[in-house]
């Protein structure tokens, strides 16, 4: 069985720990980037997301939004992706992600998503 509670760590260097795990799924936390990111100003940022029943399925789905905590911009990233669980037991989460920044205008939305 894959649950989400505890750290973990991506192949970049990037750390997410997973405090409190619901009943219902729901779950929060915090995310820091690793070395790798661009903005050297990034604090641990706060995340909230949900993961599928454990209970009915052993891999389940999950998702979560990190707001960043910025000085001067306002971004969130949304992942979205499955916990896996090994033949030697060890857990591994694959996810995609999408980043989003404000934009200034509608005419400004086109560069906001990466």
């Amino acid at each position: 069985q894959c649950l989400l509670s505890g750290s973990w760590r991506s192949d970049a260097g990037c750390r997410m720990v997973v405090s409190v795990l619901g009943k219902d799924g729901s779950f929060s936390g915090s995310y820091l980037p690793g070395p790798a990111a661009s903005d050297s100003e990034i604090l641990t940022s706060p995340l909230e997301g949900s993961q599928q029943d454990a209970a009915l399925v052993p891999q389940p789905t999950f998702s979560f939004t990190v707001r960043w905590q910025l000085r001067e911009t306002a971004q969130r990233t949304a992942f979205l992706g499955q916990c896996y669980v090994g033949a030697n037991g060890e857990e591994t989460l694959h996810a995609l992600w999408l980043l989003r920044e404000a934009a200034d205008s509608p005419a400004e939305d086109w560069k906001a998503t990466r």
